[in-house]
Protein backbone atom coordinates (compact mmCIF):
# COMPACT_ATOMS: atom_id res chain seq x y z
CA UNK A 1 0.00 0.00 0.00
CA UNK A 2 3.09 2.83 1.22
CA UNK A 3 4.93 1.83 -2.05
CA UNK A 4 1.86 2.01 -4.54
CA UNK A 5 0.75 5.48 -2.64
CA UNK A 6 4.27 6.67 -3.36
CA UNK A 7 4.72 5.18 -6.78
CA UNK A 8 1.64 7.80 -7.76
CA UNK A 9 2.83 10.50 -5.65
CA UNK A 10 6.46 10.50 -7.89
CA UNK A 11 3.84 9.82 -10.69
CA UNK A 12 1.68 13.31 -10.34
CA UNK A 13 5.03 15.51 -9.06
CA UNK A 14 6.05 18.43 -11.25
CA UNK A 15 9.83 20.64 -11.60
CA UNK A 16 12.02 19.31 -9.14
CA UNK A 17 10.40 16.82 -7.77
CA UNK A 18 9.61 14.58 -10.79
CA UNK A 19 12.16 11.37 -11.18
CA UNK A 20 13.81 11.53 -8.19
CA UNK A 21 16.98 9.35 -7.44
CA UNK A 22 16.35 6.77 -5.46
CA UNK A 23 18.36 6.41 -2.16
CA UNK A 24 16.04 4.08 -0.45
CA UNK A 25 14.48 7.57 0.96
CA UNK A 26 11.90 9.69 -0.89
CA UNK A 27 11.90 11.94 1.46
CA UNK A 28 15.26 12.60 1.87
CA UNK A 29 16.06 12.39 -1.81
CA UNK A 30 14.04 15.70 -2.23
CA UNK A 31 15.69 17.46 0.61
CA UNK A 32 19.23 16.68 -0.90
CA UNK A 33 17.92 17.82 -4.84
CA UNK A 34 16.79 21.26 -3.57
CA UNK A 35 19.60 21.45 -1.43
CA UNK A 36 22.17 20.93 -4.69
CA UNK A 37 19.21 22.90 -6.72
CA UNK A 38 19.85 25.56 -4.03
CA UNK A 39 23.31 25.77 -5.13
CA UNK A 40 22.78 27.53 -8.67
CA UNK A 41 21.40 30.21 -6.79
CA UNK A 42 17.64 29.09 -7.31
CA UNK A 43 14.34 31.04 -5.01
CA UNK A 44 12.05 28.66 -3.41
CA UNK A 45 9.39 30.26 -5.18
CA UNK A 46 11.47 29.34 -8.48
CA UNK A 47 11.97 25.32 -7.20
CA UNK A 48 8.25 25.30 -6.58
CA UNK A 49 7.79 25.89 -10.28
CA UNK A 50 7.18 23.19 -12.69
CA UNK A 51 10.18 22.84 -15.30
CA UNK A 52 10.91 23.37 -19.37
CA UNK A 53 14.11 21.37 -20.40
CA UNK A 54 15.68 23.44 -22.90
CA UNK A 55 17.27 20.71 -25.25
CA UNK A 56 20.18 22.44 -27.20
CA UNK A 57 23.27 21.26 -29.57
CA UNK A 58 24.97 24.45 -29.76
CA UNK A 59 28.67 23.25 -29.96
CA UNK A 60 32.27 24.86 -31.15
CA UNK A 61 32.31 22.23 -34.05
CA UNK A 62 28.76 23.59 -35.84
CA UNK A 63 28.79 26.92 -37.17
CA UNK A 64 25.06 26.83 -37.73
CA UNK A 65 24.11 27.16 -33.97
CA UNK A 66 26.67 29.67 -32.87
CA UNK A 67 23.97 32.19 -32.39
CA UNK A 68 21.98 29.39 -29.89
CA UNK A 69 23.18 31.58 -26.54
CA UNK A 70 21.14 34.58 -27.67
CA UNK A 71 18.09 31.95 -28.92
CA UNK A 72 17.84 30.38 -25.48
CA UNK A 73 17.51 33.07 -23.40
CA UNK A 74 14.37 34.23 -25.27
CA UNK A 75 13.41 31.05 -24.66
CA UNK A 76 13.83 31.30 -21.03
CA UNK A 77 11.97 34.84 -21.01
CA UNK A 78 8.78 32.87 -22.56
CA UNK A 79 9.04 30.56 -19.79
CA UNK A 80 9.55 32.82 -17.30
CA UNK A 81 6.61 34.86 -18.45
CA UNK A 82 4.01 32.01 -18.27
CA UNK A 83 5.30 30.58 -14.65
CA UNK A 84 7.58 28.01 -15.26
CA UNK A 85 11.26 27.55 -14.50
CA UNK A 86 13.44 26.96 -17.54
CA UNK A 87 16.62 24.39 -17.22
CA UNK A 88 19.29 24.49 -20.18
CA UNK A 89 20.74 21.26 -21.02
CA UNK A 90 23.28 20.13 -23.79
CA UNK A 91 23.02 17.28 -25.95
CA UNK A 92 25.33 15.54 -28.65
CA UNK A 93 25.74 18.74 -31.80
CA UNK A 94 26.39 17.24 -35.05
CA UNK A 95 27.69 19.66 -37.43
CA UNK A 96 27.53 18.45 -40.87
CA UNK A 97 30.65 18.84 -42.23
CA UNK A 98 32.86 18.43 -38.98
CA UNK A 99 31.89 14.72 -38.89
CA UNK A 100 34.04 11.78 -39.68
CA UNK A 101 32.68 9.65 -41.44
CA UNK A 102 29.27 10.90 -42.06
CA UNK A 103 26.83 12.98 -39.60
CA UNK A 104 24.25 10.51 -40.20
CA UNK A 105 26.01 7.68 -38.92
CA UNK A 106 25.59 9.39 -35.45
CA UNK A 107 22.23 10.76 -36.07
CA UNK A 108 21.11 7.84 -33.83
CA UNK A 109 23.28 8.34 -31.34
CA UNK A 110 21.95 11.96 -30.23
CA UNK A 111 18.21 10.86 -30.82
CA UNK A 112 19.25 8.54 -27.93
CA UNK A 113 20.96 11.67 -25.81
CA UNK A 114 17.98 13.68 -26.29
CA UNK A 115 15.34 10.84 -24.94
CA UNK A 116 17.65 9.28 -22.09
CA UNK A 117 18.13 12.88 -21.22
CA UNK A 118 14.49 13.85 -21.35
CA UNK A 119 13.81 10.46 -19.44
CA UNK A 120 16.26 10.78 -16.74
CA UNK A 121 16.11 14.92 -15.57
CA UNK A 122 13.11 16.35 -14.38
CA UNK A 123 11.33 18.15 -16.66
CA UNK A 124 7.75 18.80 -17.53
CA UNK A 125 8.42 20.04 -21.15
CA UNK A 126 11.04 19.87 -23.16
CA UNK A 127 11.97 22.80 -25.91
CA UNK A 128 14.11 21.18 -28.57
CA UNK A 129 16.39 23.61 -29.77
CA UNK A 130 18.56 21.95 -33.12
CA UNK A 131 18.74 23.55 -36.48
CA UNK A 132 21.66 21.76 -38.82
CA UNK A 133 21.01 18.26 -40.76
CA UNK A 134 20.47 15.99 -38.35
CA UNK A 135 20.07 17.84 -35.22
CA UNK A 136 16.50 18.01 -36.02
CA UNK A 137 15.23 14.46 -37.02
CA UNK A 138 17.85 13.46 -33.84
CA UNK A 139 15.63 15.07 -31.54
CA UNK A 140 12.05 14.64 -33.30
CA UNK A 141 13.17 11.18 -32.79
CA UNK A 142 14.26 11.43 -29.12
CA UNK A 143 11.29 13.18 -28.36
CA UNK A 144 8.88 10.50 -29.92
CA UNK A 145 10.20 7.59 -28.13
CA UNK A 146 10.30 9.97 -24.64
CA UNK A 147 6.88 10.60 -25.78
CA UNK A 148 7.05 13.83 -23.13
CA UNK A 149 5.44 17.24 -24.03
CA UNK A 150 7.97 18.34 -26.73
CA UNK A 151 8.39 21.52 -29.04
CA UNK A 152 10.48 22.09 -31.83
CA UNK A 153 12.53 25.07 -32.48
CA UNK A 154 15.35 25.64 -34.96
CA UNK A 155 18.18 27.53 -35.99
CA UNK A 156 16.66 29.61 -39.31
CA UNK A 157 18.54 30.03 -42.23
CA UNK A 158 21.85 31.89 -43.11
CA UNK A 159 21.41 34.72 -45.07
CA UNK A 160 23.44 35.25 -48.16
CA UNK A 161 26.23 36.78 -49.04
CA UNK A 162 27.63 38.35 -52.39
CA UNK A 163 30.06 37.62 -54.62
CA UNK A 164 30.81 39.93 -58.17
CA UNK A 165 26.77 40.71 -58.34
CA UNK A 166 25.75 37.10 -57.59
CA UNK A 167 23.92 35.86 -54.15
CA UNK A 168 25.80 33.42 -53.00
CA UNK A 169 24.05 30.69 -50.20
CA UNK A 170 26.00 27.69 -49.16
CA UNK A 171 25.68 25.27 -50.14
CA UNK A 172 24.11 24.77 -53.64
CA UNK A 173 25.91 27.63 -54.73
CA UNK A 174 29.90 26.20 -53.40
CA UNK A 175 28.83 22.94 -55.83
CA UNK A 176 28.24 25.14 -58.45
CA UNK A 177 31.47 27.24 -58.30
CA UNK A 178 33.39 23.91 -57.63
CA UNK A 179 31.78 22.26 -60.25
CA UNK A 180 33.31 25.52 -62.60
CA UNK A 181 36.84 25.16 -60.96
CA UNK A 182 36.91 21.51 -61.66
CA UNK A 183 36.10 22.75 -65.25
CA UNK A 184 38.69 25.30 -65.28
CA UNK A 185 36.53 27.90 -65.87
CA UNK A 186 37.82 29.56 -62.78
CA UNK A 187 41.24 30.08 -61.12
CA UNK A 188 42.42 29.51 -57.75
CA UNK A 189 42.48 33.09 -56.87
CA UNK A 190 38.50 33.13 -57.78
CA UNK A 191 37.74 29.33 -55.23
CA UNK A 192 39.64 31.33 -52.80
CA UNK A 193 37.16 34.21 -52.30
CA UNK A 194 34.47 32.12 -53.36
CA UNK A 195 34.55 30.08 -50.50
CA UNK A 196 35.06 32.86 -47.81
CA UNK A 197 31.93 34.43 -48.86
CA UNK A 198 29.65 31.14 -48.85
CA UNK A 199 28.71 31.20 -45.51
CA UNK A 200 28.51 34.55 -44.67
CA UNK A 201 25.99 34.57 -41.48
CA UNK A 202 24.80 32.42 -38.50
CA UNK A 203 22.33 29.60 -39.48
CA UNK A 204 21.56 26.55 -41.92
CA UNK A 205 22.08 26.87 -45.21
CA UNK A 206 20.37 29.48 -46.84
CA UNK A 207 18.49 26.90 -49.63
CA UNK A 208 15.91 24.47 -49.48
CA UNK A 209 18.90 21.46 -48.43
CA UNK A 210 18.41 19.40 -45.17
CA UNK A 211 17.82 21.84 -42.86
CA UNK A 212 15.82 23.75 -44.47
CA UNK A 213 13.61 20.96 -45.13
CA UNK A 214 13.17 19.36 -41.76
CA UNK A 215 12.83 22.45 -40.43
CA UNK A 216 9.62 22.62 -42.82
CA UNK A 217 8.88 19.49 -42.26
CA UNK A 218 8.79 20.22 -38.29
CA UNK A 219 6.30 22.92 -39.06
CA UNK A 220 3.95 20.84 -41.41
CA UNK A 221 3.68 18.21 -39.06
CA UNK A 222 2.50 20.52 -35.86
CA UNK A 223 5.66 20.28 -34.03
CA UNK A 224 6.54 23.89 -33.97
CA UNK A 225 4.47 27.38 -33.98
CA UNK A 226 3.08 28.14 -36.66
CA UNK A 227 5.79 29.88 -39.67
CA UNK A 228 8.34 29.46 -37.54
CA UNK A 229 10.20 27.44 -40.21
CA UNK A 230 11.91 29.72 -42.11
CA UNK A 231 12.95 32.79 -40.43
CA UNK A 232 16.43 34.01 -40.84
CA UNK A 233 18.51 33.29 -38.24
CA UNK A 234 19.83 36.66 -38.21
CA UNK A 235 16.11 37.89 -37.73
CA UNK A 236 14.57 39.50 -34.32
CA UNK A 237 11.45 38.04 -35.78
CA UNK A 238 13.72 34.45 -35.28
CA UNK A 239 13.95 35.58 -31.19
CA UNK A 240 10.70 36.61 -30.93
CA UNK A 241 9.95 32.75 -32.08
CA UNK A 242 11.66 31.25 -29.39
CA UNK A 243 10.20 33.18 -26.51
CA UNK A 244 6.86 31.94 -27.72
CA UNK A 245 8.04 28.69 -28.33
CA UNK A 246 8.74 28.85 -24.42
CA UNK A 247 5.28 29.97 -23.55
CA UNK A 248 3.84 27.06 -25.61
CA UNK A 249 6.15 24.85 -24.09
CA UNK A 250 4.66 25.92 -20.43
CA UNK A 251 0.59 25.86 -21.83
CA UNK A 252 1.88 21.39 -22.94
CA UNK A 253 2.58 20.94 -18.76
CA UNK A 254 -1.30 21.40 -18.14
CA UNK A 255 -2.87 19.75 -21.33
CA UNK A 256 -0.22 17.43 -21.35
CA UNK A 257 0.16 17.26 -25.47
CA UNK A 258 2.59 14.54 -26.64
CA UNK A 259 4.64 14.19 -29.59
CA UNK A 260 2.44 11.17 -30.73
CA UNK A 261 -0.82 12.87 -30.53
CA UNK A 262 0.81 15.70 -33.26
CA UNK A 263 2.72 13.34 -35.58
CA UNK A 264 -0.38 10.89 -36.38
CA UNK A 265 -0.05 8.87 -39.91
CA UNK A 266 -2.13 12.22 -41.17
CA UNK A 267 0.34 14.52 -40.04
CA UNK A 268 2.68 12.75 -41.69
CA UNK A 269 0.64 12.49 -45.35
CA UNK A 270 0.59 16.46 -44.94
CA UNK A 271 3.78 16.66 -44.16
CA UNK A 272 5.05 14.42 -46.86
CA UNK A 273 2.76 16.26 -49.51
CA UNK A 274 4.89 19.59 -48.18
CA UNK A 275 8.20 17.76 -48.91
CA UNK A 276 6.73 17.10 -52.29
CA UNK A 277 5.90 20.55 -53.03
CA UNK A 278 8.70 22.21 -51.97
CA UNK A 279 10.77 19.88 -53.75
CA UNK A 280 12.51 19.18 -51.01
CA UNK A 281 15.89 16.87 -49.53
CA UNK A 282 15.72 13.92 -50.28
CA UNK A 283 17.33 13.20 -46.86
CA UNK A 284 14.26 14.12 -45.55
CA UNK A 285 12.52 10.43 -46.78
CA UNK A 286 15.22 9.06 -44.55
CA UNK A 287 14.58 10.66 -41.78
CA UNK A 288 10.89 10.71 -41.87
CA UNK A 289 10.74 7.35 -42.45
CA UNK A 290 12.98 7.05 -39.01
CA UNK A 291 10.66 9.60 -37.19
CA UNK A 292 7.34 7.79 -38.02
CA UNK A 293 8.95 3.92 -36.75
CA UNK A 294 9.78 5.88 -33.64
CA UNK A 295 5.50 5.83 -33.12
CA UNK A 296 5.32 2.85 -34.49
CA UNK A 297 3.51 4.30 -37.96
CA UNK A 298 3.55 3.72 -41.64
CA UNK A 299 6.14 4.91 -43.68
CA UNK A 300 5.65 3.17 -47.43
CA UNK A 301 7.35 4.40 -50.88
CA UNK A 302 4.24 3.61 -52.43
CA UNK A 303 2.54 5.91 -50.46
CA UNK A 304 4.88 8.56 -51.18
CA UNK A 305 4.84 7.61 -55.03
CA UNK A 306 1.22 8.02 -54.54
CA UNK A 307 1.22 11.53 -53.22
CA UNK A 308 3.96 12.82 -55.55
CA UNK A 309 1.56 11.86 -58.25
CA UNK A 310 -0.43 14.60 -57.10
CA UNK A 311 1.06 17.16 -55.28
CA UNK A 312 2.94 19.63 -57.35
CA UNK A 313 5.90 21.38 -56.66
CA UNK A 314 4.42 24.92 -55.92
CA UNK A 315 7.77 26.07 -54.33
CA UNK A 316 11.18 27.87 -56.88
CA UNK A 317 13.91 28.20 -54.33
CA UNK A 318 17.42 26.98 -54.66
CA UNK A 319 19.38 24.01 -55.82
CA UNK A 320 16.59 23.52 -58.54
CA UNK A 321 15.21 26.84 -58.36
CA UNK A 322 16.27 30.32 -58.41
CA UNK A 323 15.67 31.84 -54.74
CA UNK A 324 17.09 31.20 -51.40
CA UNK A 325 15.43 30.55 -47.46
CA UNK A 326 15.10 34.65 -46.97
CA UNK A 327 12.91 34.82 -49.82
CA UNK A 328 10.59 32.13 -48.92
CA UNK A 329 9.76 33.34 -45.59
CA UNK A 330 8.84 36.91 -46.99
CA UNK A 331 6.83 35.16 -49.76
CA UNK A 332 4.71 33.61 -46.81
CA UNK A 333 6.54 30.19 -45.87
CA UNK A 334 5.06 26.93 -45.14
CA UNK A 335 1.61 28.47 -44.33
CA UNK A 336 1.43 29.93 -47.80
CA UNK A 337 1.96 26.35 -49.37
CA UNK A 338 -0.32 24.86 -47.36
CA UNK A 339 -2.94 27.04 -47.87
CA UNK A 340 -2.33 26.12 -51.77
CA UNK A 341 -2.46 22.26 -50.77
CA UNK A 342 -5.37 23.19 -48.55
CA UNK A 343 -7.89 21.03 -50.49
CA UNK A 344 -5.08 17.98 -50.33
CA UNK A 345 -4.04 18.03 -46.39
CA UNK A 346 -6.06 16.67 -43.21
CA UNK A 347 -6.84 20.15 -42.33
CA UNK A 348 -8.44 19.01 -38.85
CA UNK A 349 -4.77 17.59 -37.40
CA UNK A 350 -4.07 19.34 -34.04
CA UNK A 351 -0.97 21.29 -33.77
CA UNK A 352 1.60 21.63 -30.68
CA UNK A 353 0.18 24.89 -30.18
CA UNK A 354 -3.48 23.40 -30.02
CA UNK A 355 -4.88 24.82 -33.09
CA UNK A 356 -5.62 22.76 -36.22
CA UNK A 357 -3.69 23.00 -39.47
CA UNK A 358 -6.82 24.34 -40.94
CA UNK A 359 -6.65 27.02 -38.47
CA UNK A 360 -3.33 27.79 -39.17
CA UNK A 361 -4.19 28.51 -42.47
CA UNK A 362 -6.75 30.30 -41.63
CA UNK A 363 -5.03 32.47 -39.65
CA UNK A 364 -1.94 33.03 -41.47
CA UNK A 365 -1.62 36.53 -43.72
CA UNK A 366 -3.27 35.96 -47.30
CA UNK A 367 -0.73 37.88 -49.06
CA UNK A 368 2.16 35.82 -51.21
CA UNK A 369 4.77 36.23 -53.45
CA UNK A 370 4.07 34.47 -56.14
CA UNK A 371 7.75 34.57 -57.64
CA UNK A 372 8.56 32.50 -55.39
CA UNK A 373 5.73 30.73 -54.51
CA UNK A 374 3.61 29.43 -56.99
CA UNK A 375 -0.38 28.72 -57.39
CA UNK A 376 -1.84 25.66 -56.99
CA UNK A 377 -3.30 26.06 -60.55
CA UNK A 378 0.41 27.81 -62.12
CA UNK A 379 3.15 24.92 -60.25
CA UNK A 380 6.73 24.64 -60.90
CA UNK A 381 6.40 21.66 -62.17
CA UNK A 382 3.14 19.54 -62.43
CA UNK A 383 4.36 16.87 -60.10
CA UNK A 384 6.29 16.07 -56.84
CA UNK A 385 9.96 16.64 -56.32
CA UNK A 386 10.64 13.62 -55.37
CA UNK A 387 9.79 9.82 -55.85
CA UNK A 388 10.76 6.75 -55.36
CA UNK A 389 12.28 3.82 -57.90
CA UNK A 390 11.93 0.10 -57.48
CA UNK A 391 13.10 -3.36 -59.56
CA UNK A 392 15.78 -5.80 -59.31
CA UNK A 393 18.33 -3.05 -58.64
CA UNK A 394 16.14 -1.71 -55.44
CA UNK A 395 14.12 -4.33 -54.50
CA UNK A 396 13.38 -2.37 -51.48
CA UNK A 397 13.15 1.14 -52.76
CA UNK A 398 15.76 3.91 -54.44
CA UNK A 399 15.08 7.76 -54.40
CA UNK A 400 15.40 9.78 -57.22
CA UNK A 401 14.64 14.08 -56.92
CA UNK A 402 12.97 14.19 -60.02
CA UNK A 403 12.65 18.13 -59.83
CA UNK A 404 16.87 18.61 -59.57
CA UNK A 405 17.18 16.02 -62.11
CA UNK A 406 17.39 16.81 -66.37
CA UNK A 407 13.94 15.40 -67.74
CA UNK A 408 16.50 14.38 -70.74
CA UNK A 409 17.84 11.83 -68.69
CA UNK A 410 14.50 10.28 -67.34
CA UNK A 411 13.42 7.51 -70.09
CA UNK A 412 17.16 6.08 -70.39
CA UNK A 413 19.82 2.90 -71.07
CA UNK A 414 23.10 3.07 -70.41
CA UNK A 415 26.28 1.23 -69.70
CA UNK A 416 27.49 0.59 -66.20
CA UNK A 417 30.99 2.55 -65.47
CA UNK A 418 31.18 0.95 -61.85
CA UNK A 419 33.51 2.11 -58.94
CA UNK A 420 33.77 -0.30 -55.83
CA UNK A 421 34.09 2.02 -53.04
CA UNK A 422 34.95 6.02 -52.44
CA UNK A 423 38.34 5.42 -52.65
CA UNK A 424 38.04 3.62 -55.91
CA UNK A 425 36.15 6.37 -56.89
CA UNK A 426 38.67 8.78 -55.74
CA UNK A 427 41.45 7.14 -57.31
CA UNK A 428 39.98 6.72 -61.12
CA UNK A 429 37.10 9.41 -61.61
CA UNK A 430 39.57 11.69 -63.16
CA UNK A 431 41.67 9.33 -64.90
CA UNK A 432 42.19 10.74 -68.39
CA UNK A 433 41.67 6.75 -69.71
CA UNK A 434 38.86 6.22 -67.64
CA UNK A 435 36.61 4.83 -70.65
CA UNK A 436 33.11 7.10 -69.70
CA UNK A 437 31.12 8.63 -71.92
CA UNK A 438 28.12 11.39 -71.02
CA UNK A 439 25.27 8.41 -71.57
CA UNK A 440 26.76 6.19 -69.30
CA UNK A 441 25.46 5.50 -66.19
CA UNK A 442 28.20 6.41 -63.26
CA UNK A 443 27.50 3.30 -59.97
CA UNK A 444 28.93 3.83 -56.89
CA UNK A 445 29.25 0.47 -54.76
CA UNK A 446 29.74 -0.07 -50.69
CA UNK A 447 28.87 3.85 -49.85
CA UNK A 448 25.52 2.51 -48.21
CA UNK A 449 24.53 2.28 -44.11
CA UNK A 450 26.17 -0.97 -43.61
CA UNK A 451 29.03 -0.20 -45.44
CA UNK A 452 32.01 1.02 -43.44
CA UNK A 453 31.66 4.56 -45.25
CA UNK A 454 28.16 4.80 -43.25
CA UNK A 455 26.05 6.42 -45.79
CA UNK A 456 27.50 9.65 -46.64
CA UNK A 457 26.04 12.08 -48.90
CA UNK A 458 28.41 10.68 -51.95
CA UNK A 459 25.99 9.71 -54.03
CA UNK A 460 26.82 13.16 -55.72
CA UNK A 461 29.15 11.79 -58.28
CA UNK A 462 31.41 14.17 -59.48
CA UNK A 463 31.02 14.31 -63.41
CA UNK A 464 34.63 12.67 -65.00
CA UNK A 465 36.94 15.99 -65.51
CA UNK A 466 37.50 14.99 -68.95
CA UNK A 467 33.45 15.33 -69.40
CA UNK A 468 33.03 18.43 -67.03
CA UNK A 469 36.21 19.94 -69.29
CA UNK A 470 34.09 18.76 -72.48
CA UNK A 471 30.97 20.71 -70.85
CA UNK A 472 28.96 17.73 -69.41
CA UNK A 473 26.80 18.81 -66.23
CA UNK A 474 24.79 15.90 -65.82
CA UNK A 475 24.49 11.99 -66.03
CA UNK A 476 22.70 9.11 -64.51
CA UNK A 477 24.84 8.06 -61.22
CA UNK A 478 23.50 5.48 -59.08
CA UNK A 479 24.27 4.28 -55.75
CA UNK A 480 23.26 3.04 -52.10
CA UNK A 481 25.14 6.79 -50.63
CA UNK A 482 22.79 9.90 -49.96
CA UNK A 483 23.92 13.29 -51.31
CA UNK A 484 23.39 16.70 -49.65
CA UNK A 485 20.18 18.21 -49.91
CA UNK A 486 21.62 21.58 -51.71
CA UNK A 487 22.92 19.10 -54.63
CA UNK A 488 21.33 18.89 -57.37
CA UNK A 489 21.41 16.06 -60.66
CA UNK A 490 19.79 13.10 -62.45
CA UNK A 491 20.86 11.07 -58.92
CA UNK A 492 19.49 7.93 -57.70
CA UNK A 493 20.41 7.29 -53.93
CA UNK A 494 19.87 5.03 -50.85
CA UNK A 495 19.52 1.74 -53.11
CA UNK A 496 18.46 -0.62 -50.75
CA UNK A 497 19.49 -3.54 -50.11
CA UNK A 498 22.85 -1.78 -49.83
CA UNK A 499 26.13 -3.44 -51.46
CA UNK A 500 27.89 -3.99 -48.38
CA UNK A 501 24.68 -6.25 -47.07
CA UNK A 502 24.73 -8.10 -50.71
CA UNK A 503 21.77 -5.98 -52.26
CA UNK A 504 21.98 -6.21 -56.37
CA UNK A 505 23.90 -3.41 -56.14
CA UNK A 506 26.93 -5.09 -55.32
CA UNK A 507 26.42 -7.65 -58.60
CA UNK A 508 26.84 -4.69 -60.58
CA UNK A 509 29.81 -5.52 -63.14
CA UNK A 510 31.22 -2.52 -65.55
CA UNK A 511 29.45 -3.01 -69.30
CA UNK A 512 26.26 -3.72 -67.93
CA UNK A 513 23.11 -2.40 -69.35
CA UNK A 514 20.72 -0.21 -66.82
CA UNK A 515 17.55 0.48 -67.65
CA UNK A 516 15.95 3.85 -65.80
CA UNK A 517 12.78 4.60 -66.40
CA UNK A 518 11.06 7.62 -64.12
CA UNK A 519 7.76 7.60 -65.32
CA UNK A 520 7.32 4.11 -64.81
CA UNK A 521 9.51 4.54 -61.37
CA UNK A 522 11.28 1.63 -62.32
CA UNK A 523 15.35 0.89 -61.93
CA UNK A 524 16.22 -2.52 -63.93
CA UNK A 525 19.41 -4.46 -64.03
CA UNK A 526 19.40 -5.97 -67.48
CA UNK A 527 21.31 -8.99 -66.85
CA UNK A 528 19.89 -12.87 -66.98
CA UNK A 529 18.66 -13.96 -63.69
CA UNK A 530 21.05 -17.11 -64.23
CA UNK A 531 24.00 -14.85 -65.03
CA UNK A 532 23.28 -12.57 -61.10
CA UNK A 533 22.59 -15.99 -59.45
CA UNK A 534 26.38 -16.77 -60.54
CA UNK A 535 27.40 -14.03 -59.92
CA UNK A 536 25.67 -14.13 -56.29
CA UNK A 537 27.52 -17.35 -55.44
CA UNK A 538 30.71 -16.15 -56.57
CA UNK A 539 31.28 -12.51 -54.79
CA UNK A 540 32.30 -12.96 -50.84
CA UNK A 541 30.80 -10.81 -48.20
CA UNK A 542 32.26 -7.46 -49.31
CA UNK A 543 35.19 -6.31 -47.44
CA UNK A 544 33.48 -2.48 -46.90
CA UNK A 545 30.47 -3.77 -44.75
CA UNK A 546 31.26 -2.40 -41.28
CA UNK A 547 32.35 -4.50 -38.78
CA UNK A 548 33.16 -2.43 -35.29
CA UNK A 549 34.59 -4.57 -32.43
CA UNK A 550 33.36 -1.90 -29.96
CA UNK A 551 31.96 1.29 -28.67
CA UNK A 552 28.91 3.04 -30.54
CA UNK A 553 30.25 1.73 -33.94
CA UNK A 554 29.60 -2.02 -33.01
CA UNK A 555 26.21 -0.90 -32.00
CA UNK A 556 25.89 0.45 -35.28
CA UNK A 557 27.32 -2.68 -36.71
CA UNK A 558 24.67 -4.82 -35.33
CA UNK A 559 21.54 -2.37 -35.31
CA UNK A 560 21.73 -0.74 -38.48
CA UNK A 561 18.48 -1.09 -40.41
CA UNK A 562 18.39 -0.12 -44.48
CA UNK A 563 17.46 3.48 -46.23
CA UNK A 564 14.10 2.20 -46.77
CA UNK A 565 13.29 1.83 -42.70
CA UNK A 566 15.12 5.00 -42.59
CA UNK A 567 18.73 3.66 -41.51
CA UNK A 568 17.46 3.77 -37.68
CA UNK A 569 18.68 1.27 -34.75
CA UNK A 570 16.21 -2.09 -35.18
CA UNK A 571 15.82 -1.78 -31.12
CA UNK A 572 14.61 1.55 -31.47
CA UNK A 573 11.58 1.19 -33.49
CA UNK A 574 8.72 1.83 -31.87
CA UNK A 575 5.36 -1.05 -31.34
CA UNK A 576 2.26 0.79 -33.03
CA UNK A 577 0.00 2.83 -31.93
CA UNK A 578 -1.22 2.59 -28.41
CA UNK A 579 -4.67 2.42 -26.65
Amino acid sequence: MTDDTTNKSETKAQGIARGLTNYGDLAFSRYLRRSFASSMGYSREMLDRPIVGIAHSASGFNNCHRHFPEMIEAVKRGVLAAGALPVEFPTISLGEVFLSPTSLKFRNLMSMDVEEMIRAQPMDAVVLLGGCDKTVPAQLMGAASANLPAIQLVAGPMSTGRHKGERLGACTDCRRFWQQYRAGTIDDTEIDTVERKLASTTGTCAVMGTASTMACLAEALGMMPMGAAAVPAVSADRLRIAEDTGRIAVSLISNGRTPAEVMTQQAFDNAIRILLALGGSTNAVLHMAAIAGRLGLDFSYGRMNELSDTTPVLVDLKPTGDFYMEDFSAAGGIPAVMRELRHLLNLDCVTISGETIGDRIERADPWVDRSVIHAFDDPVRPNGGLIALSGNLAPRGAILKRSAADPRLFEMEGRAVVFSSLEDLANRVDDPDLDVTADDFLILQNAGPTSNAAMPEAGYLPIPKKLARAGIKDMVRLSDARMSGTAYGTIVLHIAPDAASGGPLSLVRNGDRIRLSVQEKRLELLVDEAELERRCSETPVSPQKAEAQRGYSRLYSEQILQADEGCDFAFLKGEGEKD
